[in-house]
């Protein structure tokens, strides 16, 4: 599984990566995690609102940060 947590930096940012590393380690999964701040790379996944959450290509949320349940869910399926 791929994640990508889409975002500059910001503060909302980093607590959405957290919360997805925290979600992958509690779910006890194989996944890749990986944080993109290139702004070219988020508007070619159609991206325009941060933090964003992408799993295997697909955008899960945008312009907000999800909780961990969301995230547990989105991961277990």
């Amino acid at each position: 599984m791929e994640i990508k947590v889409l975002g500059p930096g910001c503060a909302r940012c980093r607590e959405t990566e957290q919360l997805v590393s925290s979600a992958v380690q509690e779910a006890g999964i194989t996944a890749s995690v990986e944080k993109v701040t290139d702004f070219r790379e988020m508007m070619s996944l159609g991206v325009m609102a941060t933090p964003a959450v992408v799993i295997d290509g697909r955008v899960m949320c945008t312009g907000r940060v999800p909780s961990k349940d969301e995230i547990l869910h989105w991961i277990s399926r």
